[in-house]
């Protein structure tokens, strides 16, 4: 007799592609995903398994290059994030069409932030294109959506791993699959104490004019106009999603707490960034092996 699960799919953008590693391990070891609840990636990856489409949507995913990852994202320097993703979503009406939550075999949900009243939204009827379109929302990159008065944007801002909507689902165990990592055991979470020092401005000029050369040589990153190599600064957007991941880690800490899943598979932040679609394959095999060694460890 098969093992009945409930299932919550964490945020951590490109390194969701894990979730369909995991999700594959367990119908492989015969467990029965009997409701699934989502932020972000995980309502993304969630939603397309919900409605029977997660084969097709896995061989495409693992067969993305850089340059299509680039066509998907449309850049509007204008909006209120840099990405609108509306080429993404159009692409997933080729697996989802006009689905609605409702008339999927299975329980889902998910989950969005509503920035403006800092409350989740929770998605579990209506368009699944439309509710995973919000919940992928990450603030500063890709636009918000606005609909019936709301801001919504990442689910993942109040709630990285949705274990609460699952909550009412008949199922032998939970499973709850993070994409934030925990802290390495050798690795203090203890605050640092230092001393703060002042930044010269001529620090701040070199690193105007290496960002001004990245533009002008981009077949040459990080070469200066003199031609000596200079480390790269952190680009806008690994600071907008190393700052989201810092603080959603802690987020999910508190709130697995309270609420502790069965069976926890955590990916390690290391694993890949936040906008590294391209790399889907190797996400995919290290949820397929993290899942296989947590169920282990958990006599599953």
């Amino acid at each position: 007799m098969s093992r009945r699960v409930a299932l919550a799919l964490g945020s951590g953008g490109a390194r969701g592609f894990a979730h369909i590693g995991v999700i594959e391990v367990l119908g492989e070891r015969d467990f029965e995903i009997v409701a699934v609840a989502g932020s972000s990636m995980g309502a993304l990856v969630g939603g397309v398994f919900a409605a029977g489409q997660l084969t097709e949507f896995t061989q495409w995913a693992a067969g993305l290059k850089q340059r299509d990852v680039v066509r998907l994202f449309d850049p509007k320097w204008s909006a209120p994030g840099m990405i609108t993703a509306d080429r993404l979503i159009d692409h997933l009406g080729t697996f989802l069409a006009d689905t609605q939550i409702e008339d999927l075999p299975i329980p889902y949900t998910a989950v969005a932030t509503d920035i403006t009243a800092r409350r989740e939204v929770w998605f579990q009827k209506g368009s699944l294109r439309s509710a995973i379109r919000a919940s992928i929302a990450i603030p500063g990159l890709i636009t918000p959506v606005l609909t019936d008065g709301r801001v919504l944007a990442d689910g993942g801002l109040l709630n990285p791993v949705p274990i609460e909507p699952t909550a009412s689902a008949s199922a032998d165990l939970t499973v709850a699959v993070s994409l934030l990592g925990r802290r390495p055991d050798h690795e203090s979470a203890a605050p640092i104490r230092t001393a703060a020092k002042r930044q010269r401005s001529g620090e701040w000029r070199a690193r105007l004019r290496q960002a001004m050369q990245h533009r002008a040589d981009a077949g040459s990153p990080g070469a200066s106009a003199e031609g000596v190599v200079v480390p790269a600064g952190p680009r806008l957007s690994e600071v907008i999603t190393d700052s989201l991941d810092a603080m959603q880690d802690m987020i999910a800490r508190y709130r697995m707490a309270g609420l502790p899943p069965d069976v926890h598979i955590a990916v390690p932040v290391s694993a890949g960034g936040v906008l590294e679609f391209h790399r889907a394959a190797d996400m995919i095999a290290l949820g397929r092996e993290l899942a296989t060694k947590a169920l282990d460890d958990a006599g599953y």
